[in-house]
């Protein structure tokens, strides 16, 4: 039961890494692409590193396992936004037919008198 899940674990990282990639290649401009990349490579990264938890199934190993998750988690998305808000002010276009900018229409918001 223990090599099943633990399987099941991995094909599921291993997916999710997948689809991060392809994410990354195929999506059209730095935002998509990092949105793309950001969560699903998280969660890869979380389930590969459950499916070592599973597999050792030792004290030592399933605390830095999870200790690895929780920094994943906390960090890449973090990461994520600063990237993003420095490429928006760095003027980094949008794909062609983004319907709105949020992030321009506050500034512009926050700007009028």
């Amino acid at each position: 039961m223990k090599d099943a899940l633990a399987s099941l674990l991995l094909l599921l990282g291993a997916a999710f890494t997948f689809l991060a990639a392809l994410g990354l290649v195929r999506l059209p401009d730095l935002f998509m692409r990092l949105q793309a990349t950001t969560k699903a490579s998280t969660l890869g990264v979380g389930a590969l590193a459950m499916a070592v938890a599973v597999h050792f199934a030792s004290g030592g190993i399933s605390a830095r396992a999870g200790l690895v998750v929780a920094f994943v988690f906390i960090t890449a998305p973090a990461g994520a936004h600063a990237i993003a808000r420095a490429a928006h002010r760095a003027g980094v276009p949008l794909w062609s037919r983004t319907l709105a900018d949020e992030l321009a229409e506050a500034k512009e918001r926050e700007a009028a008198p």
